[in-house]
């Protein structure tokens, strides 16, 4: 017998034995007439209401007991109150509420572990190709009957490349490391344009080697002040300018401009005229690892989490980046920065 049915047993002897005395009290003491038949009923409701609500709560109570036994509300302390402080109503929102976080908790485990899964597949993945690239490169030297000096030299130099490609991989994880384990800015007022100067004189020989032009779309005469961790603004600078140099269009045009959106905002947009990039893939393309054309893109270096680490930084600031894109139209990719006060 469950302990439901065994209260409302008792509970049910109770009101019998509730009723046995009141019909007798009405038997013996009084007359029998409407005022005193209401009077008597009144009375007997309000007992057997007392009777089933102090049941009712020592049932409960009963079962709290038992769930407070476990481990499950440690952590909340507000729903481990002494049974008499508690309001029922109040409670039970209490627990659908502190249902609805774990259930939310559950699923963003759930999230993590598949994204962890990922994760570790891709890092395998990237590491793995450098990896047996230059190994592979290094055996063929190793052997004995190679004998050709400029071949030898060539094999070395696609060694190292793969394994410059391994060091962009490890530092870029290294960064996303420290950004996701709290990022500490270092925000001060700075002169954007400036920063977008120093990016351009940076790249200006890879650029040149793609015969690419970095040039701002306006001139502006005067500075463009913005408060944020100038450092990482320089870094996401230059993986946005080095993503339009990679995947760019020969004897193409980067462009920069900056935009007023608000009276306390600016954006920054960084656009070029290369082949575009497929509506698909665009909600996408700031994943680790992402890439919409995975052959060109291991052919064109890098560590594929330079869109990543854009992100990350530019969401630590409390500001948004996003990407415009068409096939055979170019892309533009735009972030927003406070302007100094």
């Amino acid at each position: 017998m469950t302990l439901l049915q065994k209260l409302a047993i008792r509970t049910a002897l109770l009101g019998i034995v509730t009723l046995v005395a009141f019909v007798s009290l009405l038997y013996f003491f009084l007359e029998i007439n409407v005022l005193n038949l209401i009077l008597v009923t009144s009375v007997y409701f309000l007992v057997l209401y007392l009777i089933y609500g102090l049941q009712l709560k020592k049932f409960i109570f009963q079962q709290l007991n038992r769930v407070y036994d476990s481990n499950l509300f440690d952590n909340e302390p507000l729903l481990k109150k002494e049974f008499k402080e508690i309001d029922f109503e109040n409670f039970i929102s209490g627990i659908k509420d502190f249902a609805e976080t774990k259930h939310h908790e559950i699923e963003k485990l759930h999230n993590r572990d598949d994204f962890r899964r990922d994760f570790l597949g891709d890092v395998s993945h990237e590491l793995k190709t450098p990896l047996f690239t230059a190994q592979g490169y290094l055996l063929t030297v190793l052997d004995d009957d190679m004998d050709d000096p400029d071949l030898r030299k060539k094999y070395l130099e696609r060694t190292n490349k793969s394994i410059e490609r391994l060091s962009y991989i490890v530092k870029d994880l290294d960064m996303i490391a420290k950004l996701e384990s709290g990022m500490r800015l270092d925000q001060s007022s700075f002169n954007i344009l400036r920063v977008i100067d120093e990016a351009f004189d940076l790249l200006e020989q890879r650029a040149s080697k793609r015969n690419i032009s970095l040039i701002f779309k306006e001139t502006y005469n005067y500075p463009i002040l913005v408060r944020a961790d100038k450092e990482k603004i320089e870094q996401v600078m230059i993986n946005l300018l080095s993503n339009s140099i990679k995947y760019g269009k020969i004897n193409g045009t980067t462009m920069v401009q900056i935009r007023t959106i608000s009276d306390h905002r600016v954006a920054v947009d960084v656009i070029d005229d290369g082949a575009g990039i497929d509506e698909k893939h665009l909600p996408r393309l700031f994943e680790r690892f992402y890439r919409v054309d995975k052959s060109r893109s291991r052919d064109q270096g890098g560590s594929g989490l330079g869109l990543s680490i854009v992100k990350h930084i530019i969401e630590a600031h409390d500001q948004e980046v996003t990407v415009k894109s068409e096939l055979g139209h170019g892309s533009t990719f735009s972030f927003t920065l406070n302007k100094a006060v």
